[in-house]
């Protein structure tokens, strides 16, 4: 499971370095879900967003360690198509990333990553996300914060599962450090 968490953190940030050129969120609270079959339960997450923060997972999830050959984002349609060519711990990630929605109310993506060579033993990942606009950030949220279900306090004495955008690339990169080598 620890594999799985951390090549989860590895795909997003390799998709969310592209979000500035995605459509902007409605500002206030997002409920997003995201299943992996590797996964036993979806991982729930509430981010609080604002129109001038909306580009925030840019700077917060992207590891500098990663160098990007290829970052694409283009509307086919009704679609938001992103894709990447990243290079991280010796492997060659493609990322093709699939998205549908007003993001004003809701959107719906798939992801799929693949690593060669294999990262962590994986060849390739899959996710499916869900989001849904739930109304303003909850009290005590500030832009940027994330709340991950079942998730144990984060740094700054914020209630369990709270984090803000710097503690979840710290996160990442803890999760990197411990269970990547």
């Amino acid at each position: 499971m620890h594999r799985t968490a951390l090549i989860v953190f590895i795909c997003l940030a390799a998709s969310s370095a592209l979000a500035q050129d995605a459509p902007k969120r409605k500002s206030g609270l997002w409920e997003i879900s995201m299943t992996m079959p590797q996964m036993p339960a979806p991982m729930v997450s509430r981010q609080c967003v604002d129109q001038n923060t909306d580009d925030l997972g840019k700077s917060a999830s992207r590891d500098p360690s990663t160098k990007c050959s290829k970052q694409s984002v283009r509307r086919e349609g009704g679609n938001v198509i992103v894709e990447s060519v990243c290079q991280m711990e010796g492997s060659t990630a493609t990322t093709r990333a699939v998205f549908t929605g007003d993001f004003s109310s809701a959107y719906k993506g798939e992801m799929t990553t693949r690593f060669v060579p294999p990262l962590h033993g994986s060849a390739e990942t899959k996710m499916n996300f869900q989001a849904r606009h739930t109304g303003p950030c909850a009290p005590g949220q500030k832009a940027g914060d994330i709340a991950v279900q079942g998730m144990p306090g984060a740094a700054g004495g914020r209630p369990a599962g709270r984090m803000s955008a710097e503690d979840a690339r710290r996160m990442a990169e803890e999760m990197r450090k411990q269970y990547g080598k």
